[in-house]
C-alpha cells in the first residue's frame, strides 16, 4: 500500500524473468517445429509444379493432336521440359533440352515446321531435385515410358522422385496417363 491508502499495482522483476523464461522455452520449442512445417510445405510446392507439368504435356498432347514428351533434369539437374515428337535422330535429351538449338517461343510461326509445342525449360523451385524420367504423351492420352530412347509401354507406373532436405514426394504416371502425386 503507498501513502495515500492505494495499492502500488505492477509486476516484480522476478515475475518478469520468470515470464521470459518461459516465453524462451516456448520459442525454443516452437522454431525447429515450424522449420519442419515449412520444410514440409516446400517441398510439397516443388512437387506439386512438377505434377502440374506432368498434366499440362498430357493435355497439351491431347488437345494438340500431338505426341509431346516430359524430360526431367534437362538440361541439368533440377530443370524439365516439354518437348514436342519429332521423330527424328535430334530427340535426344541433349539435342531437345539445348534452348540454343530448340528455344522457346520457336523462331518460326510455321505450324508445318517442327517443333511446335515445346514449351521453356523450368527450374523446380525450393532448391528441390528430381529423379531422371521421360514420358511420352499421345493425343489419346496414354503415356510411354521413352527413358530408353524409343518409347515403350509402361507395364508398371512410372515413379519421378522429388527431393528436398531428405524428404521425398513420389508423382507416378501409368500407361492411361493417370498421374498421381502421392
Amino acid at each position: 500500500m503507498s501513502t495515500n491508502g492505494s495499492a502500488v499495482r505492477g509486476f516484480s522483476l522476478i515475475e518478469l524473468v520468470m515470464v521470459m523464461a518461459v516465453a524462451g522455452t516456448v520459442l525454443a520449442i516452437a522454431v525447429p517445429a515450424l522449420n519442419a512445417v515449412s520444410d514440409a510445405t516446400k517441398l510439397s510446392a516443388a512437387a506439386q509444379q512438377l505434377e502440374r507439368e506432368v498434366q499440362t504435356a498430357r493435355l497439351k498432347a491431347v488437345a494438340n493432336n500431338a505426341p509431346l514428351r516430359l524430360r526431367t533434369n534437362c538440361p541439368s539437374a533440377g530443370y524439365f521440359r516439354i518437348v514436342e515428337l519429332l521423330g527424328t535422330a535430334s530427340d535426344t535429351p541433349a539435342t531437345r533440352c539445348n534452348t540454343s538449338t530448340y528455344p522457346w517461343p520457336a523462331s518460326d510461326n510455321d505450324l508445318s515446321t517442327l517443333p511446335n509445342f515445346d514449351g521453356p525449360v523450368r527450374l523446380l523451385s525450393n532448391d528441390a531435385t528430381v529423379s531422371t524420367a521421360s514420358l511420352e504423351f499421345r493425343p489419346d492420352g496414354t503415356a510411354w515410358d521413352t527413358s530408353s530412347g524409343t518409347a515403350v509401354t509402361i507395364t508398371t507406373p512410372i515413379t519421378i522422385t522429388v527431393t528436398r532436405k531428405g524428404a521425398t514426394k513420389t508423382i507416378t504416371v501409368n500407361n492411361l496417363g493417370k498421374i498421381l502425386l502421392q
